[in-house]
């Protein structure tokens, strides 16, 4: 996990998710990346801090080549926990018996990233392919 400063100015935060994103790709390489569609909540500032650093994430990306998949949070849910308005806590358990862990993955936005790659390993290519999944 990557931290910034909050009165760091924007574009340096936005560098360091960049940088760190193309890190891992070139360490790992990755066959495609999966990103949970973001969720505008109530507060507009911070869904747009979010949509910059997906933005980031997305051009870590497309530089590197790796296709990305993107997925309503109601559809992780439904694959992760058979219902697509579980709450963090199913989210949680649910991704903690599917991959056999011995500890529940904490902090719950752990549990969403892995759920979110569960979603994709069990999402069919014709998913992807029409749309279905983004």
């Amino acid at each position: 996990m990557w931290t910034t400063a909050s009165n760091q100015r924007p574009e340096r935060r936005l560098l360091r998710i960049y940088s760190g994103v193309a890190e891992l790709i070139a360490e790992h390489s990755p066959d495609s990346v999966a990103l949970e569609e973001s969720y505008v909540g109530a507060d507009p500032r911070t869904a747009l801090f979010v949509g910059q650093a997906r933005g980031a994430i997305l051009v870590a990306c497309a530089a590197a080549d790796v296709p990305c998949t993107e997925y309503p949070p109601a559809t992780v849910k439904q694959a992760v926990c058979g219902y697509g308005r579980a709450d963090k806590q199913q989210v949680q358990r649910m991704v903690k018996a599917i991959l056999g862990l011995e500890e529940t993955p904490a902090p719950s936005h752990a549990a969403d990233a892995l759920a979110v790659a569960i979603c994709h390993a069990l999402a069919t290519p014709l998913q992807t392919l029409t749309g279905a999944a983004r």
